[in-house]
């Protein structure tokens, strides 16, 4: 999980710039997916009981798949540098 304790903005960011790994909210895939449990799975609860939970609002959640490592590894990082 990567956090950001500096809100969604960086996060989003990091969402928009991936480009192997799917958005969504459905983690049970074959694909690499990233997700922002703060805005999907855990969206009904109350900020408070979210960072009870450790979910920080910008929080990202990734999924590995079944796609190459090095891709993975690859797409994470260029998105981590693109979206300074």
């Amino acid at each position: 999980m990567l956090r950001d304790q500096r809100g969604p903005g960086k996060g989003r960011r990091f969402l928009d710039q991936l480009e192997l790994l799917s958005l969504t909210a459905n983690l049970g895939d074959s694909r690499s997916i990233a997700s922002h449990p703060a805005s999907t799975t855990h969206a009904k609860l109350s900020e408070a009981e979210r960072l009870k939970v450790g979910i920080t609002p910008g929080l990202i959640r990734i999924s590995c798949g079944l796609e190459h490592p090095d891709d993975i590894i690859e797409d994470i990082l260029q998105a981590l540098e693109n979206s300074k």
